[in-house]
């Protein structure tokens, strides 16, 4: 009897369609669910499939994407998505325990021990609130253009280049300002300038 029901149970299952591969045509990202043109085996056109992706997380794979597909109740037409690559794409050489977000365009960020690695054209960070970097250094290898008051704790110190250059008033509070080299206002220099003297010249430069 054994031998019957494992044929009966074979006959049933063959009328289930499993999981197959496919390649991804055109996908919608528009509000609702994300649905997507599929070509299965032997060209089949699967129409409107939907995409399911992890919450939290949303992408619009390319067209040539493999995907897999879940017929649910073994209907084709009722297929969804479960799992999408593309090795064109791909970030590869990635050490064990590693994690890359990219694109098809080449941005990426790889998640290594201890480090994050970003590389795009333009990077930008909307925070309605605040930002904090809580870090004990950070290192910008270019020029930094802040366009609103720049407000600083613990000192301030500048070396190299051309040195630094002041458009508007500049006031100080407190403490006092010290140089070793000349102070010019006006064209007038604090070290070279000369006072009337008081037998009629003037007096010699300040030393």
């Amino acid at each position: 009897m054994t031998p019957d029901i494992d044929r009966r149970i074979s006959r049933a299952l063959s009328g289930v369609r499993q999981a197959f591969r496919g390649v991804l045509g055109l996908s919608s990202n528009g509000a609702g669910s994300q649905l997507a043109q599929v070509e299965g085996l032997a060209d089949e056109a699967l129409p409107d499939l939907e995409l399911f992706q992890q919450f939290g997380f949303s992408s619009n794979p390319p067209p040539g994407t493999a995907v897999i597909v879940l017929p649910l109740g073994g209907k084709t037409s009722h297929g969804i998505i479960i799992a999408t690559e593309n090795g064109q794409f791909r970030v590869q050489g990635l050490a064990p325990g590693e994690t890359a977000v990219f694109n098809a365009f080449g941005d990426t960020f790889v998640f290594k021990d201890g480090k994050i690695e970003g590389s795009t054209k333009t990077f930008t960070l909307t925070a309605t609130e605040g930002m904090r970097f809580d870090s004990p250094q950070a290192e910008f290898t270019g020029q930094v253009m802040v366009r609103q008051q720049l407000t600083g704790q613990g000192g301030m110190a500048i070396e190299g280049g051309s040195g630094a250059v002041f458009s508007g008033d500049v006031r100080q509070e407190g403490g006092s300002y010290q140089t070793d080299g000349d102070v010019v206002a006006g064209g007038v220099s604090l070290r070279g300038h000369k006072h009337p003297g008081d037998s009629g010249g003037v007096t010699g430069p300040a030393f």
